[in-house]
């Protein structure tokens, strides 16, 4: 933890502190942030306080009065709630806009980790509580070029593994041996493995019908057979794997994931090709907002780019079948804690900040009938934003 980077970004949003809430680990992101220890027991509740300038300060229960004794600055005790509500008086007096881990509304519930009851006291006391959200992200999910570089290699790796699996695909069906979507999950964790990677679920391959299901994952028991005259979505995501223990990620390793989309033993209907281009071009619509606006150097949101990848779609006609958010943040963990692309589900205001991940994913799914996704990941750079690997142009013939 860097109480000057945290107190310089508090400053510059303007609050005059952030202050970090927890009682049985409701706020995982104070943990990371703060550099505690989550498995640490904590039966009692705790808070920390970094004004913008000035000493932080601690205030916990008697009978757990180390619980912050990693963290610089004063300490302060309570036993009971009156004692409490006292001592955090004391603690922000002189503080004004006051930046928690919260979401006015539960906007964006990613980052809503207090309890209306906590804030409702505070408010009592004066101050007013704004979302931490933006602060969340840069101390979260800005990546130092390090972790970026792992996202780079796993990307170059996991192309190859997919490429295979498209391949084996197209052997196994002409061949007369056959496959089936749980084979070809079974053939790419195996490929994940032998590249040095590792994934924490799936991946996923859906057939036909399946692969309208946006969350579909085979077993099995439910798998289905993948034959000549298929339509076929794989959608496939893993990081690197720790060098001392290959079956575990590395902790500070960042996550590729992608989709693609493809026609076993035939030319793609025209349905099927209508469905691609739109879901492309709607892919692509927000990447270009997104490339746009930093090298016009203008911060932009995550709402701004799914409303760039919605309006693609709607203008096509088919608004009513892209049901999830564009895009999800990317970081050590595969839904990270950053801003997402996404005005459908929430309205997510939070930064698309320099050195940041994420993927863009639109999709159209028709229940029963065919669903296509296609899914690249985006790299942020000061002044620059990339798509980190190859963008599906054609539906892949088998």
């Amino acid at each position: 933890m860097d109480i000057a980077a945290l107190q310089h970004a508090i400053k510059d949003a303007g609050f005059d502190g952030w202050l970090f809430y927890d009682h049985h680990h409701r706020d995982p992101i104070a943990y990371r942030i703060l550099g505690l220890d989550e498995g640490s027991f904590v039966s009692r509740r705790w808070f920390y306080y970094i004004p913008a300038k000035g000493e932080p300060q601690k205030l916990v229960h008697r009978i757990e009065s180390g619980k912050l004794d990693t963290l610089p600055g004063a300490r302060a005790e309570y036993s009971s709630w009156q004692e409490l509500e006292a001592k955090l008086r004391t603690m922000l007096a002189g503080a004004k806009k006051i930046a928690m881990q919260y979401s006015p509304r539960n906007a964006i519930m990613y980052v809503s980790m207090v309890d209306a009851g906590t804030v409702e006291v505070l408010r009592d006391m004066g101050k007013e509580i704004v979302s931490s959200a933006n602060l969340v992200t840069q101390f979260e999910a800005v990546l130092t070029d390090a972790q970026i570089e792992t996202h780079f290699e796993a990307q170059r790796r996991l192309d190859g593994v997919l490429t295979a699996a498209w391949k084996g695909i197209g052997d196994a069906v002409r061949g007369g041996a056959g496959t089936s979507e749980w084979d070809i999950v079974q053939f790419l964790r195996e490929g994940i493995s032998r590249e040095g990677m590792w994934t924490d679920h799936g991946p996923n391959c859906s057939v036909g019908p399946n692969s309208a299901d946006s969350h579909y994952e085979p077993t099995h028991e439910t798998s289905r057979p993948i034959r000549n005259g298929d339509f076929v979505l794989i959608d496939v995501w893993a990081k690197l794997a720790d060098t001392a223990d290959q079956t575990r990620g590395r902790i500070d390793a960042i996550w590729y994931d992608i989709t693609w989309t493809g026609v076993v033993g035939r030319e793609p209907t025209d349905r099927e090709q209508l469905t691609f281009n739109t879901v492309r071009d709607a892919r692509d619509a927000a990447v270009a907002t997104i490339q746009k606006a930093y090298a016009e150097g203008r911060t932009i949101a995550g709402w701004e780019a799914d409303d760039a990848s919605r309006d693609s779609i709607r203008k096509a006609g088919f608004s009513e079948w892209f049901t999830h958010r564009t895009g999800h943040n990317i970081g050590t963990e595969l839904h990270g804690s950053g801003a997402h692309l996404d005005n459908l589900e929430t309205h997510d205001e939070r930064l698309l900040l320099p050195n940041t991940c994420f993927s863009v994913e639109p999709g159209l799914y028709f229940p029963g009938d065919f669903g296509v996704r296609s899914e690249v990941d985006m790299i942020t750079r000061p002044g620059r934003a990339m798509v980190s690997g190859p963008s599906q142009r054609e539906l892949v013939r088998i």
